[in-house]
């Protein structure tokens, strides 16, 4: 699988603390690359260092094969509308209805007309699982499921081929959240997405992630598959893989037979 982003020795500092540490990364292709690590290492940091939110001090970022840093304005502009994102708290204008959140972008980027407008809006509201009637609502007559729903309609707004999200179960209850995991997962497989997600949740690791990474001290101390995760040594993994909040996904032992049970 070809890498879609590839970062390279990445340092990123604020002030005299260094958050990246010559960190090296490659996002495939096609798969959910689930991205974790202890809280405060920097995990959402590295998602806006890629979208040229947070500037970089040293290392290369490559995204489809282009150096962010070799390419004009007008370049990166283009290759922005090539990816959406989904902010740990959805980050809808609050003055905006659900439909208009979703056409800013197209606004922004297209010239289409009002009806096509209507009509791509209400596809994407329908997309992510949201009933027709939610297009005239504000975010503050959302749940936080609806709210994170309307962001994802609103992310994929453009068709984009990569789709970071931060945090997206965060705030969910159980039910909601892996309902979500599954929206993402049928949405990358349908569109052919590839999907950065920034998570500390257990179960989307498990039943979403097709890869993951993790961080520690500025660097990505490990990255494969869950079974790969389950199995590494490094303390901060195993505290995190095998804790107690990680009993309940592991599968479960055989009940013990009754003594008097019959062959």
């Amino acid at each position: 699988m070809d890498a879609i982003i590839r970062v390279r020795d990445l340092v990123v500092t604020f002030g005299e603390r260094a958050v990246m540490k010559g960190l090296d990364l490659d996002i495939r292709r096609g798969e959910i690359l689930g991205f974790v690590g202890p809280s405060g290492q920097g995990k959402s940091v590295l998602t806006r260092t890629i979208l040229g939110l947070v500037p970089k001090r040293s290392g290369t970022i490559e995204i489809f094969g282009e150096d962010v840093d070799s390419i004009t304005v007008a370049r990166r502009r283009q290759l922005e509308q090539r990816w959406g994102v989904l902010f740990q708290q959805g980050a809808l204008f609050s003055g905006l209805t659900v439909k208009q959140n979703i056409q800013m972008p197209m606004r922004e980027h297209l010239k289409l007309s009002e009806r096509l407008l209507d009509e791509f809006a209400r596809l994407k509201i329908e997309m992510v699982g949201l009933k027709p009637d939610a297009a005239d609502k504000y975010p503050s007559e959302l749940s936080g499921g609806m709210i994170k729903r309307a962001a994802l309609a609103r992310s994929l707004a453009l068709d984009p081929e990569i789709l970071f999200l931060d945090e997206p179960t965060s705030g969910l209850d159980p039910i909601g959240a892996g309902e979500f995991d599954d929206l993402v997962s049928t949405l990358k497989r349908t569109l052919g997405l590839t999907v950065f997600m920034v998570t500390h949740d257990l179960d989307s690791l498990y039943t979403a992630c097709d890869r993951i990474a993790a961080l520690g001290d500025g660097k990505i101390i490990a990255e494969g598959t869950i079974q790969q995760m389950l199995d590494h040594d490094h303390p901060w993994l195993r505290s995190y893989f095998h804790g107690k909040r990680a009993r309940a996904l592991a599968p479960a032992a055989p009940a013990p037979q009754p003594a008097y049970a019959h062959a």
